[in-house]
């Protein structure tokens, strides 16, 4: 029995690996590889791409539990899979029309295959050891990081004009990984819960297959407006009310590191033909920083409630770092410009090391605010975490989305200066709520 969940967790890491291979390297260069696109025809916009996926995945949260109760998480996974695979087919002979509904798809895909994967995951788990399958799923996950931006590097280095053949290269092999991931879903087996489940709906000889399903409907229908209540009333409580502004920025943050930055340097003219290359390099640096943060903060401090606004507050140091030296080392146009590259100077001379530090601090500050934001909705809403974390993933979601489709138009530099804001503001209002978490604990000891 542990063999089995053992093993489908492992197959469930590697799907992801191998899908999110595909789909963040595509995130990380899609806005580069629309502009280099030679086709009078094609109008579409990467960032507006990006902001449909996160807007349409925001509310999709909602129903997706619904879904995954009905058809299982196994179906899910794969159909969710084949509309990822989809989303990456069109880069290869790109049109606007399937460019923006593959948008619309996998945003919807997107709700789907992580309500499933944590279905399935909690299916596949005990008490004894969901932290060391989290940790086994975790770690296959962000070695997606590596692999297709490390192609990228090695096919775009050199390289001042992305050509057809490139371009559908790239792509194809990315199309392959991302149909590699979502068969391997076809292997998973059942779990013993799933098994025992299936047993006594088989067992009622008097229910045909039309009336399971319905039956599952119903009971999955309910426990959404149970849930969605639920949602309503934790929406007008304080901590959420308070944690709303951090929530918001880790959505500006993740999108500009993991698809506007990318896109700044392989814009700025003085990289010269380093600069498409370095937009692999920059995917992995990114990566390097999320295991590092996640690796230090998720484990070492996960049970520490003391040390979460010491963990927040490095993350804000460290973002802050971040945007001040890409503010000196990045053209101000850079996130604008289209036809061509930079025209703007910054107050550096462009350095690629500068440039790589930027991509690592973006990353490891990200991890410091998600962990702890896991953290401490877990902690304050321990008896309905799911519904806490819906929210925090709603209005991340939300904000990612709003970022991208202001990003192909305001200026770097305010779009730095207003993530420094929102993330100043949701530090403090993570402290606020922090402390009354501490004074509520004390009270009751006292």
């Amino acid at each position: 029995m542990a063999d089995r969940r053992t093993f489908n967790v492992v197959i469930l890491g590697v799907g992801f690996l191998f899908i999110f291979t595909a789909f963040t390297t595509c995130g990380n260069v899609e806005q580069t590889v629309v502009k280099s696109l030679d086709n009078d025809t094609f109008t579409g916009s990467g960032y507006h791409s990006l902001g449909i996926i996160y807007g349409i995945f925001s509310f999709s949260n909602l129903l997706a539990p619904t879904v995954v109760t009905v058809i299982g998480p196994k179906v899910t996974m794969f159909l969710s899979g084949l509309l990822y695979s989809g989303y990456i087919a069109v880069f290869i002979i790109p049109s606007t029309w399937s460019f923006y509904l593959t948008s619309v798809l996998i945003g919807i895909a997107a709700a789907m295959l992580w309500t499933a994967q944590g279905h399935f995951l909690v299916e596949n788990s005990e008490a004894s050891t969901i932290n060391r399958n989290t940790g086994m799923f975790w770690a296959l996950l962000q070695c997606s990081m590596f692999f297709g931006n490390l192609y990228i590097y090695l096919d775009w280095n050199g390289k001042t004009e992305i050509t057809d053949s490139s371009r559908k290269n790239i792509f194809l092999s990315l199309l392959v990984a991302s149909v590699l991931g979502t068969l391997s879903f076809l292997v998973l087996r059942k779990s013993h819960q799933e098994e025992e489940m299936l047993s006594e709906e088989e067992g009622r000889s008097l229910l045909s297959t039309r009336m399971m399903y319905k039956h599952r409907a119903s009971t999955a229908m309910q426990d959404a407006k149970s849930e969605m209540k639920t949602i309503l009333q934790l929406l007008k409580t304080k901590t959420i009310l308070l944690l709303s502004p951090c929530m918001a920025y880790s959505g500006l943050e993740l999108s500009f590191y993991s698809g506007v930055y990318g896109t700044c340097i392989g814009a700025t003219t003085q990289f010269g033909e380093a600069a498409k290359g370095l937009i692999g390099i920059s995917g992995i640096v990114v990566g390097i920083g999320e295991i590092v943060g996640g690796g230090l903060f998720g484990l070492l401090c996960k049970n520490n409630r003391f040390r979460r606004t010491s963990v927040v507050f490095l993350g804000m140091v460290v973002h802050f770092i971040a945007f001040y030296l890409v503010f000196l080392n990045i053209p101000d146009d850079a996130p604008v410009v289209f036809k061509t590259t930079t025209q703007k100077t910054p107050y550096l001379t462009p350095s690629v090391s500068i440039a790589l530090l930027c991509s690592f601090l973006l990353g490891l500050g990200d991890s410091c605010f998600n962990t702890q934001l896991y953290s401490i909705l877990g902690r304050v809403y321990a008896e309905h975490s799911t519904p806490a974390f819906a929210i925090f993933k709603f209005i991340q979601s939300v904000f990612a989305a709003v970022a991208f489709f202001y990003s192909g138009y305001v200026l770097l530099m305010w779009q730095l200066l207003l993530m420094i804001i929102l993330g100043f503001t949701g530090t403090l209002c993570f402290f606020v709520v922090e402390r009354m978490q501490n004074f509520s604990v004390e009270f009751q000891e006292y």
